[in-house]
């Protein structure tokens, strides 16, 4: 089975820092390299994997200002798809853009819908909804006018996070700065919790920053770090004593809460979106609905068993996990089977 797959080159893959999407198909990709697979990866050229690598630029366009992104996704795009006839089945990671060529191609098109950035999008999932094949990362992500072969929960290789029983007393926010990821909400678990926050990740929304974030941080007890990378990442989260999520959106997945897992850190998160999949409630963290209830739950925290929280995560949310899943999926697709 010779097996496409194509990431999205807003970042490498895998990324250097902040870059879901490309972490999903690093991870997926060096999974089924383990399985002996045939797989190219469509990916920026400066990306790492033991796949072969097919590229059009060297440099994603969110680290080089000098980039349209608009042309270099169509040359990316393209790029795999004047070459589909020499693949089995490709595996598109690059949202709604490569539908477009789906009916242009005889190659079997996987699309794994990574969340819908908006519902004006969903015209082009729902034109294509009949000759394409589509993988929600969540039941809670699926939306009702299209057809799903399977859900597959995102894998992360275990080797990147350490677990640790022994923690510090801080709780974390990690992910997004922007009003949806609740940077401001864990702001105000910390302070009426009487814990130090460090916050993690990558500013999306200055303003938002600069109004809701900024007027807090003291390099005390609400401090920012920055936009970490791997190897910082893993020792926030495994020293945190809770992450904490109070998402005001229905998130997809949350690569963050299943990272945290992995290292043993319990989440606090709002109950939204796919939280209540990821977070087996009161074993491996608490959903809540407001600030108060997140702090009542800080208190708690302690009853998690952190053990718990590792092999909850490896069950759920490993990379051999999503990879068997996958591979599955494409077994389906090349039999002429659907869910």
């Amino acid at each position: 089975m010779k097996i496409a797959i194509l990431s999205p080159i807003a970042w490498r893959t895998p990324p250097l820092k902040y870059g879901p999407w490309e972490q999903v198909a690093a991870n997926l990709t060096e999974g089924l390299i383990d399985k002996n697979m045939e797989v190219t990866l469509f990916a920026t050229g400066d990306s790492i994997t033991r796949a072969k690598l097919e590229h059009v630029t060297e440099t994603a366009y969110a680290e080089n200002p000098d980039m349209d992104p608009k042309v270099w996704e169509c040359l990316h795009i393209s790029h795999l798809m004047e070459q589909a006839a020499h693949f089995d089945l490709i595996h598109n990671h690059f949202d709604f853009l490569p539908l477009t060529y789906s009916r242009l191609i005889s190659t079997p098109m996987l699309t794994t819908i990574h969340g819908f950035s908006s519902l004006k999008i969903l015209p082009v999932f729902k034109k294509y909804n009949e000759n394409s094949f589509y993988v929600s990362i969540s039941e809670s992500d699926r939306h009702p006018d299209l057809n799903y072969v399977a859900t597959v929960y995102n894998g992360i290789d275990p080797k990147g996070f350490t677990f640790r029983k022994e923690t510090k007393d801080y709780l974390l926010f990690f992910g997004r700065i922007h009003p949806e990821k609740g940077t401001f909400e864990s702001i105000q678990i910390a302070r009426q919790s009487g814990r130090k926050l460090i916050i993690s990740g990558l500013i999306q929304d200055q303003e938002y920053f600069d109004l809701k974030v900024r007027p807090f941080l003291n390099d005390e007890d609400i401090v920012y770090v920055g936009n970490s990378g791997p190897l910082e990442r893993d020792k926030l989260m495994g020293e945190a004593f809770a992450l904490l999520h109070p998402i005001s959106f229905n998130e997809p997945f949350g690569l963050s809460v299943a990272e945290a897992m992995l290292c043993g850190t319990p989440v606090i998160a709002f109950d939204r979106g796919s939280m209540p999949e990821l977070i087996k409630e009161g074993k491996t963290g608490f959903l809540v609905k407001t600030v108060g209830e997140a702090v009542a739950a800080v208190d708690s925290i302690e009853s998690i068993d952190r053990r718990y929280c590792r092999e909850w995560a490896l069950s759920n949310f490993s990379r051999e996990r999503m990879t068997e899943s996958y591979l599955q999926v494409y077994h389906k697709i090349l039999e002429g089977g659907s869910e």
